[in-house]
């Protein structure tokens, strides 16, 4: 009987134990609220940018973390460009973004947004004395600069005899107008407008007349349980004056009425389409981008080989001053990012020369050729001075004691030999080249992997393309890779006179005994 007892008093505590437990564990949960990730890209103030200290502000920030008070939820951002927020969502790599995002139909067939925070709508920037361009038709035969994947990119899209140059962010397309390269950019008037205002952007105007209605809109993954705590703490700080208070302070101006939907837009299931008829739709598109890609990548080979080994002998100069100008080039371009020198280049040269006074601008195609052409100089350069150092001494005595001179024992004896031992690595820079090309598209070149972008921005399927994408480059460079292999075999002496030495019928081979 006593054991009993002693095991019901045991059983008693037990479940005490996970009792206490089990509250604690909850009033625990309960006290932390739910965390949601949000995509966000800094770029694009008034609406999302970073203070000087390194802090995410901007007019979305505040809406989503106030939203986030309201509906007792905590914010997590992560940083995500524009374009690729879509396929984040879908991915469920994040519960939701702000990036003033325009509410539309085929973005609606893709996500699921949250009720309109914000009226809005598109505006043409051009130069000041510019009056010739107050609407989207003035716009026929016109350069026009845009973001890839905006409502501003797909209006100037349908514009005939447009000339489109797509960017991915608003700030760039206000530069290229600044520069010279474009008659005009379109975007939405607020983001323009702020940028003119804080920004080095002198001689631009923004035309005051709206050429759309447009509404912004939270979006989150397709019927997702998170909209309706988005779209409930929405509704929350509309109503008790705090989205007033966050509309007056960046825009210094009372709100206007915002609708429960976007009109004209009706939240529905993605239709999806079949990834074959993606893939046939978008090869013709790539393929031509893979053409202009090898067309750069060539060029950008030939002018990187003959600079390189020029600065490769400079390298290897007797003259001090030489020697140290080429070494210094070498360690500049080796190290700083490809992507930092396209933006000078591109960006930076033409602003230098108009603050000098002087009207400069570059073409897309010439300063993308010339970026990657001296960052593949750099490297070259290594290449070459390495392949003459690993000539034997012996090999430059013999040919002074013959006669010739340092020029001609360069060119008839030590750059001959050199050049096959440099074939596989110059194979390699070849192959990285190829690669590096995708970073033009920061300029708005449309190349093979810009051309994926801005497919992917259209219908939102971007597995399928850049899987596809992906395919073509590694099938060009496993061509490129042949290629050298077939150069290397065809400059080694000893290969060749293997692979076209006579034979007896037997097999025997008949050459000299």
């Amino acid at each position: 009987m006593s054991k009993l007892l002693r095991k019901a008093g045991f059983l008693r505590a037990f479940l005490l134990s996970v009792s206490c437990l089990l509250l604690i564990f909850c009033s625990v949960a309960r006290a932390q609220p739910r965390t949601l990730t949000v995509a966000v890209e800094p770029v694009y103030a008034p609406f999302e940018f970073k203070a000087p200290n390194g802090d995410l502000q901007g007019f979305d920030i505040d809406i989503i973390r106030a939203i986030g008070e309201a509906a007792d939820f905590q914010v997590e951002f992560q940083s995500i460009a524009f374009d690729g927020m879509i396929p984040a969502l879908q991915a469920g790599t994040v519960d939701a973004a702000v990036g003033a995002m325009t509410i539309t139909p085929e973005r609606a067939k893709a996500v699921s947004f949250s009720r309109p925070y914000f009226k809005a709508g598109l505006a043409i920037a051009t130069p000041e004395n510019a009056s010739d361009i107050d609407s989207l038709d003035d716009l026929r035969g016109k350069r026009v600069a845009v973001q890839i994947g905006t409502t501003g990119a797909k209006a100037v899209a349908a514009i005939p005899d447009a000339e489109v140059r797509t960017f991915n962010a608003a700030v760039l397309t206000l530069q290229e107008l600044q520069n010279g390269n474009v008659d005009a950019a379109v975007n939405d008037a607020p983001v323009m407008l702020y940028a003119i205002k804080t920004g080095n952007l002198a001689g631009i105007r923004v035309n005051s007349q709206l050429l759309t209605e447009e509404f912004y809109g939270i979006p989150t993954p397709l019927n997702s349980p998170n909209l309706e705590l988005i779209n409930r703490g929405f509704t929350t700080i509309l109503e008790n004056g705090t989205y007033r208070q966050l509309y007056q302070k960046w825009f210094n101006a009372e709100p206007p009425e915002l609708p429960a939907t976007a009109p004209g837009i009706e939240q529905t299931t993605a239709n999806r389409v079949e990834s074959l008829s993606v893939i046939q739709s978008a090869l013709p598109l790539l393929m031509w981008g893979a053409l202009i890609t090898l067309q750069l990548t060539a060029l950008s080979a030939v002018l990187g080989l003959i600079g390189g080994s020029l600065l490769g002998i400079a390298r290897l100069s007797k003259v001090p001053l030489l020697r140290w100008a080429a070494r210094a080039y070498i360690e500049f371009f080796r190290g700083t990012p490809l992507l930092v020198q396209i933006f000078m280049v591109y960006f930076g040269i033409p602003a230098i020369m108009q603050q000098l006074g002087v009207e400069f601008s570059l073409n897309r195609f010439v300063a993308a050729v010339a970026a990657l052409s001296l960052n593949c100089a750099a490297y070259v350069a290594e290449i070459v001075r390495g392949g003459i150092q690993s000539i034997d001494i012996g090999q430059t005595e013999a040919a002074h004691s013959l006669g010739l001179g340092e020029t001609q024992t360069m060119r008839y004896v030590i750059f001959p030999q050199a050049i096959r031992r440099m074939l596989p690595p110059l194979g390699n820079v070849f192959i990285s080249l190829l690669k590096d090309t995708s970073l033009v598209a920061v300029i708005g070149f449309e190349e093979l992997f810009r051309q994926g972008q801005l497919i992917v921005a259209a219908n939102y399927r971007p597995f399928e393309l850049y899987a596809l994408v992906a395919l073509i480059y590694l099938a060009l460079t496993l061509l490129s890779s042949q290629v050298f292999s077939y150069l290397e075999r065809q400059m080694n002496p000893t290969k060749r006179r293997q692979s076209v030495a006579p034979t007896e019928p037997g097999g025997v081979y008949s050459g000299a005994a």
